[in-house]
């Protein structure tokens, strides 16, 4: 049996890129990021909030440190990381479900009702993450504190 070879006519930019990954693989794979980073930032709470038992003292000391210009930026992150999350999330469950699945249809891609019915839900979803960000990171930034 001879030894098949295949080009690699994208270069590192396909083996990054996935080859024909559709958007719904980078979506997939960004919820799972986010999804651990949440995970993480609640530790990291956890931890900072425990201060809270070695008294008033250094509570204030945390607290100091955390009005730190590069706290604030690190809060809109998580803001932005909670956004996508939840509305993607609330998409899946929405295709979990067989909402936005559509008719059986003969498996041929690019599958039409990925076409026709999750895009627009996916669409929707990331303009709704995007006006949360937008009006998300004018709260932080230029709101009232």
């Amino acid at each position: 049996m001879a030894n098949k070879q295949f080009d690699n006519h994208l270069g590192i930019v396909g083996w990054l890129g996935g080859g024909r990954w559709g958007v719904e693989r980078y979506l997939y794979i960004l919820h799972r990021l986010t999804g651990l980073s949440l995970l993480l930032f609640f530790m990291m709470h956890i931890f900072a909030s425990s201060v809270r038992i070695y008294g008033p003292e250094s509570w204030g000391a945390a607290m100091a440190i955390l009005k730190n210009p590069v706290f604030k930026l690190g809060e809109f992150c998580v803001f932005v990381i909670f956004a996508f999350h939840a509305l993607n999330g609330i998409r899946l469950i929405f295709i979990e479900l067989g909402l936005a699945v559509g008719r059986a249809e003969e498996p041929i891609y690019p599958y039409k009702s990925s076409l026709n019915n999750q895009r627009p839900l996916m669409v929707i979803a990331m303009v709704l993450v995007a006006i949360l960000i937008i009006a998300g990171g004018y709260n932080t930034f230029f709101g009232s504190h």
